[in-house]
């Protein structure tokens, strides 16, 4: 069984407003265990970023300007995804944006590539009704150590959520899985016996992109990158 843990970062909320993808990250694990193969891009979206969403992942369209267009990977993208099942945070917004960026290229919406897709917030939203079931919340509530995420990122937000859902299936294969999970108690015990993440460590060529990230964001921030100082203390 082959599924991809997907998530992308964009210019604003809606492509139906022109916002484009600057960021997608897809995680393989096959028989929910994790290979280590990964594919992640940057994009140039050939346009501004909203105030509001460069605050929440600190992507500036000065560190953009480098980086191929999502013409430049989307064959690159589809053939990474073909055939899997995708894992996706929040489904129809992701799926809204690699939706278009396909069109935009006429080539066959995402499902064509894919075989089929999971929204872990919808499971979530069943599983945990009327509680906060964002990413950070999720996290929290089945004992993943989010303390990285200090701004938004495709990559590590698909290695959170692979382990997230992990703990959300875990004992899929029992019809009681809905009460294995109805109290925080049974979360935490759900949590405690996740199988161990595997670290993906990053290339070269991903901590180049990332130093260049920091040094955008310190730009824009006027040298008030928290990131940078800390690194810095060490």
């Amino acid at each position: 069984m082959r599924q991809i843990i997907l998530d992308t970062e964009t210019t604003g909320l809606d492509p139906g407003q022109g916002h484009r993808i600057i960021e997608v990250a897809a995680v393989e694990m096959v028989n929910r265990r994790l290979t280590g193969n990964h594919l992640h891009r940057y994009v140039n979206p050939d346009r501004d970023i909203d105030a509001g969403a460069m605050q929440v992942h600190g992507i500036t369209p000065e560190f953009l300007q480098d980086k191929p267009r999502f013409a430049g990977i989307a064959r690159e993208f589809v053939d990474f995804i073909q055939g899997a099942e995708l894992i996706i945070h929040n489904a129809p917004f992701d799926v809204g944006f690699l939706n278009m960026e396909l069109r935009l290229l006429e080539m066959a919406p995402l499902t064509t590539w894919c075989d089929g897709v999971t929204d872990t917030l919808a499971l979530a939203k069943t599983l945990h009704p009327g509680q906060r079931n964002n990413l950070d919340a999720l996290c929290k509530r089945y004992g993943v150590d989010n303390t990285a995420r200090t701004l938004h990122g495709a990559l590590l937000d698909c290695e959170l959520l692979a382990a997230v859902y992990l703990a959300l299936t875990r004992g899929q294969e029992s019809l009681s899985i809905g009460l294995d999970v109805c109290s925080e108690q049974a979360a935490r015990d759900v949590a405690h016996a996740r199988p161990r993440p595997i670290l993906l460590p990053a290339s070269n060529a991903e901590l180049e992109a990332h130093a260049s990230l920091l040094e955008a964001i310190a730009k824009e921030s006027r040298g008030t990158c928290l990131w940078s100082a800390e690194q810095g203390a060490a």
